[in-house]
């Protein structure tokens, strides 16, 4: 069957497939990149003529992953047991900090703006297109998480470029972190410099976390606080994102809140769904039913009910976009409630969580446990 909305590249110019599967592209390039929702990414020769390209085949793929931190790449015990999860179950795919929560790059980078914040103070990954070229023998599918906004050591060693208090103090959130501001153009090239440099290293897919201004009143930015201004903002780096990594044909992807698969306004951070799922190739809800505080139509209790949690907020999405099940990858809890009656979720709940996901035909799922223990429960076994 043809795969319509397909990106094709070459030269770092991008075009679409149509209804029929079929593309034009025109460049000097040696090779052109494809790549599809639901789909593995591909690489062909550049036909001469332009138009003398055969057809393509495209490889169905859905990425099924468990998380790991930056400190948790870097622990030998951590990865093994992780790699023995994926060797022995249905998961095909990792998601690895490369710049964390923390701000800390976990490579060793040539960004001389990485050096100057101190982000290279702790490296976890020491060579990274190794650890990839690894991964990628075992059939690991590898996407690369970079924390955005949320950035202590860029905000603290730059305070022009950090969010402000009104009386003009660096602002820190309850975890002690600063953040940068999303309208200092400076800061957005910092973080799509990163996606670079991962995309360079073999990643097949670069995902932004924290795309978003601070949840917190009272903040001073460089440019209006208003949310048509966040959201252009936002949109903006994304936007800025997929154009500087057109060349190299990974997949982009975006996480959100789950409550802005419900909510209509930007939540007072900058993400609205409808204007964010363009610009990218897949929309990463954190679907986590104890991040549902305020439940959600009907459930008030959301730790009760992880199917519906996960299917309705899905379903609510893609009637609002309408777009592909393909296109959203949800985020799954694989930790302890923290919000309701502090349950574990194991194996019964992560599997109603990944058979949700999968019955509303969503392109994979992954796994999130900020500790990075996993078990086999609730996976399917190879």
């Amino acid at each position: 069957l043809p795969v319509a909305g397909a990106r094709v590249t070459l030269d770092g110019r991008v075009s679409r497939t149509g209804p029929d599967g079929r593309f034009a592209v025109s460049g000097d390039g040696e090779l052109i990149g494809i790549r599809a929702p639901g789909y593995a990414r591909k690489w062909i020769p550049a036909a001469r003529p332009p138009d003398a390209s055969p057809p393509v085949a495209l490889v169905p793929f859905r990425p099924k992953a468990l998380y790991l931190s930056f400190y948790g790449i870097g622990s030998a015990t951590l990865r093994q047991s992780a790699l023995d999860l994926v060797a022995a179950t249905e998961l095909n795919a990792l998601v690895i900090d490369i710049k964390g929560d923390r701000g800390g790059i976990a490579y060793p980078s040539a960004i001389a703006l990485a050096h100057a914040a101190g982000a290279q103070a702790t490296l976890t990954i020491r060579d990274l297109e190794g650890l990839l070229a690894s991964l990628h023998e075992k059939g690991i599918y590898t996407i690369a998480r970079i924390v955005t906004f949320k950035d202590h050591p860029l905000a603290m060693s730059r305070p022009d470029l950090a969010v402000r208090t009104k009386g003009g103090a660096v602002w820190r959130d309850r975890e002690g972190l600063a953040w940068t501001d999303p309208f200092r153009q400076e800061v957005r090239d910092y973080n799509i410099a990163v996606a670079v440099e991962a995309a360079r290293g073999g990643f097949d897919e670069i995902q932004f976390d924290y795309i978003r201004f601070p949840d917190a009143p009272g903040l001073v930015f460089s440019g209006p606080n208003t949310e048509h201004d966040r959201r252009a903002a936002v949109a903006a780096f994304l936007r800025e994102a997929g154009a500087q990594l057109a060349p190299y044909n990974v997949f982009l992807a975006a996480d959100i809140f789950g409550y802005v698969c419900w909510n209509d306004n930007d939540m007072g951070i900058g993400q609205k769904l409808e204007e964010l799922e363009p610009l990218v190739d897949y929309i990463s809800p954190m679907l986590y039913p104890s991040c549902y505080h305020r439940g959600i139509p009907g459930i008030a209790n959301p730790v009760q009910h992880p199917y519906d949690i996960v299917y309705r907020s899905l379903q609510r999405a893609r009637e609002r976009t309408q777009v592909s099940a393909l296109r959203f990858r949800p985020w799954l809890q694989a930790f302890r409630d923290y919000a309701f009656d502090r349950r574990p979720f194991t194996g019964r709940e992560i599997r109603e969580q990944i058979r949700a996901a999968e019955e509303f035909g969503s392109g994979g799922w992954m796994l999130w446990n900020p500790r990075n223990v996993y078990t086999g429960d609730g996976l399917d076994k190879e």
